[in-house]
């Protein structure tokens, strides 16, 4: 089966329904937020509790890209889905019983659901090839805004109708089922075999030896951890926004959803650009500006009070900020070879999440001392300082994949 052209296919459907499983605990979580506020916990303790998941993938992302550059990506996706819902259904299953034991359970479920992140990644990049590895790698990222989609219309309606522990025990339910997808139909894409000249050169550390005194794979990492703000502040403060200036609840969900798959959209027309222009960080650099240019415009409009025109440009800025994504972790695992290409991406997105993590409590600070449009300006620093720091040009890795 993995001699057949038609595999790679299996391969990214695999991996992409496995990373949308595995958002619906990290993102579907914080939507029960309400539900928990709901049932007598203060907002700063639901608040915490809706932090676990991300607080355990930040946690255990570099540890679970080791394992995948050791023991595959096989072994990595299904164990790690597994622990997930083992987890998440512990969750559910403590849920009305003791904020503690539910704050650990989801703690644990968010350390499982790490092992996605880069052993996914490293199956798409590894099964296809460098010209359609990037278009590959940009279905892939249509995942987590997928995930975020999903959770969005099941989770809280479950909550509603069969409690947390009802929410929690579907997220469970379909993590199990795609960790046993994986067991059966993930198989490890090609190493070079050990000791061969392919397999040394492999082995050499990517972090070392470039030559300049930040190295190209962290220069791509702190660039992308600034681009994570944008994308942060959106998801978290678009609706709020959006209510703010006298949207109707259901229209503001409507706008917030559709800004959702829009995005989604575009994480794989921007892969299949890089593929179309043999560059994964001209398109990269060409995003950033645009979202620099976005949350500008954001904060004058809004400044103005032109709300029409200021909801038009917030709902370009969300496409644009997520954009992103899978150019930067594509760069990555090109540059990093298949034998430290887990470890690559789980940095990538250990300094994403740091970032994507920090956002919400400082961007509602800022709104509560100075309004939405210092926020936005604030905001157009963070890709002004992406694209200082980022690469201005693909480099070639030592040990390319395949």
């Amino acid at each position: 089966m993995a001699a057949a052209g038609g595999y790679r296919h299996l391969a990214l459907a695999l991996s992409t329904l496995a990373a949308t499983g595995s958002t619906t605990v990290h993102m579907g979580v914080p939507l029960l937020i309400p539900a928990l506020v709901d049932s007598g916990l203060p907002l700063a303790t639901a608040g915490l509790i809706g932090a676990m998941p991300a607080a355990g993938i930040v946690l255990t992302l570099i540890a679970w890209g080791w394992f995948v550059d050791r023991f595959g990506e096989r072994a990595a996706m299904s164990l790690g889905l597994a622990a997930t819902a083992a987890a998440t259904a512990a969750a559910a299953a403590v849920a009305g019983s003791g904020t503690a034991a539910l704050a650990g359970a989801l703690l644990l479920a968010g350390c499982g659901a790490a092992s996605v992140n880069s052993a996914s990644g490293r199956v798409v990049s590894g099964w296809y090839p460098p010209a359609r590895r990037g278009t590959a790698m940009g279905v892939r990222q249509m995942a987590q805004p997928l995930g975020a989609a999903l959770s969005a219309a099941a989770l809280p309606a479950l909550a509603a109708a069969h409690g947390i522990g009802g929410a929690l025990a579907a997220a469970a339910g379909l993590c199990a089922l795609l960790a046993a997808a994986c067991l059966v139909g993930i198989v490890d894409p090609p190493r070079p075999a050990a000791g061969s000249a392919g397999h040394a050169a492999a082995r050499a550390n990517p972090y070392r030896g470039s030559g300049a005194r930040v190295p190209y794979l962290v220069r791509i990492h702190l660039s992308s951890a600034m681009l994570s703000w944008p994308q942060s502040m959106m998801g978290s403060m678009f609706l709020v926004w959006l209510l703010a200036r006298g949207f109707s609840g259901a229209a503001a969900a409507a706008v917030v959803i559709s800004a959702q798959l829009a995005g989604a959209a575009s994480r794989a027309l921007m892969g299949l650009i890089s593929d179309r222009v043999r560059s994964r960080l001209r398109p990269y650099r060409a995003v950033a500006a645009a979202t620099l240019g976005l949350a500008a415009a954001a904060a004058a409009l809004d400044a103005a009070g032109a709300g029409a025109a200021a909801a038009a440009v917030l709902g370009l800025l969300a496409v644009s900020a997520v954009s992103p994504n899978g150019l930067a972790l594509t760069a990555v695992a090109e540059y990093c070879g298949p034998l430290w290409s887990g470890r690559g991406m789980g940095a990538q997105n250990t300094f994403q999440n740091v970032v994507y993590a920090a956002t919400p409590p400082l961007a509602g600070l800022v709104v509560a001392a100075a309004g939405f449009p210092a926020l936005f300006a604030l905001t157009a620093a963070f890709p002004a300082a992406a694209l200082l720091i980022s690469p201005r040009s693909d480099e070639r890795g030592r040990a390319t994949l395949r």
